[in-house]
């Protein structure tokens, strides 16, 4: 199967002739099934190569043991024309955090979070149409996001089970890879509190969330990105296995004042009762963080282009 992975990538970068190259998070994939086409890429001359990654991915210790042992800095020395990080380096410096070489950083193009407001502008009525079918009220409206939901069990389930404040309402998005047994006593127990609507799948999330009064969520790279483009008062509750990279980046935003936070260890009920009676802070109206990625990744794409000579295509 990676063999198999493998050709069918490096057959589809030879037919369709890319201009730019971006891996995704693993320099030379899950089982080094990318290394054959980062060695055809290399022999093109018109062809650039660019590894793209989140603020954080681990622990420096986590990091640097998964690095060596998948000789990542040597591909990135030989294959790879820049290294686009998704985040602020004055929240998490992975530069540093990471003791990363002098080359490497040297390619390195810090560029932001990836502003999620511009995806509104492209919301097809109809989807839009589907959140105002729910009919849920505009106002005092906290949502409990759990991405796909196949490790989100936790966190729904003590979602159901707070004593909301008078006049608000609970929308527990589920996500469609939820267990079937964990959906049925979520949806059980929805039907027993008309303060607490429930959703297992919404084509476009943050319309919900441009919505919503408060955010309970875990703490992956998407939905922080969401939270922090919509600046909404939020309390994750980070992942912890089988890697801190939510727990890292959930802390460095509780530093900033940004969000709250709950360790897992300590998520119940009660807690999440107790975080909606708290009065909210107020969110600053220009956000602490750098939301510009999509603005410099378009700088970035240009002048990368504008180094590489130009491909002759046959008609």
């Amino acid at each position: 199967m990676i063999g198999l992975r493998s050709q069918i990538i490096r057959t589809t970068v030879k037919n369709f002739q890319p201009d730019v190259l971006i891996v995704d998070n693993v320099p030379r994939g899950a089982k080094r099934e990318l290394d054959p086409t980062l060695e055809y890429v290399r022999s093109q001359p018109h062809m650039r190569c660019v590894l793209g990654l989140r603020d954080v991915l681990d622990t420096p210790e986590a990091v640097r043991r998964d690095w060596r042992r998948a000789d990542n800095c040597t591909a990135l020395r030989h294959y790879y024309d820049a290294i686009w990080i998704y985040g602020d380096p004055d929240l998490y410096d992975l530069r540093q955090e990471y003791g990363l070489p002098a080359d490497i950083i040297a390619k390195i193009r810090s560029l932001g979070y990836l502003n999620q407001r511009d995806r509104l502008k492209y919301v097809r009525p109809q989807v839009r149409s589907g959140l105002e079918r729910l009919n849920l009220p505009q106002d005092n409206l906290v949502v409990c996001a759990v991405g796909g939901g196949q490790d989100g069990s936790a966190l729904a389930q003590a979602f159901a089970q707070v004593t909301f404040p008078d006049g608000m309402t609970g929308v527990l998005l589920t996500g469609p890879f939820m267990p079937p047994e964990v959906q049925q006593r979520l949806m059980k127990r929805a039907s027993q509190n008309p303060q607490l609507h429930l959703v297992d799948y919404l084509e476009e999330p943050t319309l919900l969330l441009e919505q919503a009064s408060r955010v309970i969520a875990m703490g992956g790279y998407n939905t922080t990105c969401e939270i922090l483009s919509f600046q909404k008062p939020a309390l994750l509750v980070p992942r912890i296995v089988p890697r801190q990279e939510q727990w890292i980046r959930a802390e460095r935003l509780q530093q900033r004042g940004l969000i709250d936070v709950l360790h897992p260890e300590y998520l119940c009920p009660d807690a999440l009762t107790t975080w909606l009676h708290q009065p909210v802070n107020a969110i600053s109206d220009s956000p602490s963080v750098n939301l510009n990625g999509l603005d410099n990744l378009l700088t970035e794409m240009q002048h990368l282009l504008s180094t590489a000579p130009v491909a002759v295509h046959a008609s």
